[in-house]
């Protein structure tokens, strides 16, 4: 597998995993042929041109957009299992970080990496124990004797997301741990994060491993813009990336507008109280 680190401000990075030997169908465990059967159910839905099941997919889009891209991303990474353990540790299967070196330089990859893949384990640790909570208060409720039972679901879809995300985590921690990640700087990310519009600011390069803090100076900017990401997915011809780009592009703007806002408020604030009575 190849993991890749895509800046998307100056201040926060995407992780993501390619999966370069795709495993077989005959190979997949239970939860990856359900969560296929599901996707692959929830793609029906979406051809409907009305009806329930075309609000839920609607309202379940809209939901599964705000899930954090920092989740998405390592959901992307496989579970730790004993034979990609046992793989990893012989040197059978490496595992590169390909990174932009021009806006992440080479001895921050690890630091990075780190940081991304760690920081959020208490968190999906936390809520996948409230969904596991919650599913048996969900799970006599009928809304109609037609419509499934769509809390429940819920539940036990962000309890499979929160479990993967903490598998993909501790992957991470463990090829850290054990020295296997082998850093390799990208030439084609470089020549796109350098063309048109995106930019970067190289004196931000220890926020992007140390902060996402909106709050702290130098104020934060974007480097990837929404028609961006398609670009970057066909250049290194992962079409899922594009996917995870636009929903990353998308949450981070909308928290730098708020952050934004939030400035000016304060700055309203303080003006008017400077004021003399």
């Amino acid at each position: 597998m190849r993991l890749l680190l895509l800046p998307i401000s100056t201040r926060r990075t995407l992780i993501y995993c390619q999966r370069l030997n795709v495993t077989t169908t005959e190979q997949q465990g239970f939860l990856d042929k359900a969560t296929t059967r599901a996707a692959n159910l929830w793609a029906g839905w979406e051809k409907k041109e009305s009806g329930w099941q075309k609000k839920v997919v609607d309202y379940g889009n809209s939901a599964l957009r705000r899930i954090p891209y920092e989740e998405w991303g390592l959901k992307s990474i496989p579970p730790l299992s004993t034979r990609r353990k046992a793989e990893e540790l012989s040197g059978k299967e490496t595992v590169e970080v390909s990174f932009p070196p021009a806006l992440i330089p080479e001895s921050t990859v690890t630091e990075v990496l780190r940081k991304l893949g760690t920081e959020r384990q208490g968190l999906h640790k936390k809520r996948m124990i409230y969904c596991f909570i919650g599913m048996p208060i969900s799970a006599p409720v009928a809304l109609v004797p037609v419509i499934p039972n769509l809390p429940f679901f819920y539940l036990v879809f962000r309890a499979w997301s929160h479990w993967r995300a903490l598998s993909g985590s501790k992957h991470i921690e463990f090829l850290l741990d054990n020295k296997l990640v082998k850093p390799k700087a990208s030439p084609i990310l470089d020549e796109l994060y350098a063309s048109g519009k995106l930019r970067f600011d190289a004196s931000s390069i220890s926020s992007t491993a140390k902060s996402t803090d909106a709050s702290e100076d130098p104020i934060e900017e974007m480097v990837l813009h929404k028609s961006d990401g398609t670009r970057i997915a066909e250049a290194l011809e992962i079409p899922e990336l594009d996917v995870e780009l636009d929903r990353a592009v998308w949450q981070v703007e909308k928290a730098l507008r708020a952050a934004k806002e939030l400035r000016e408020e304060k700055r309203d604030m303080d003006a008017a109280n400077s004021k003399p009575k």
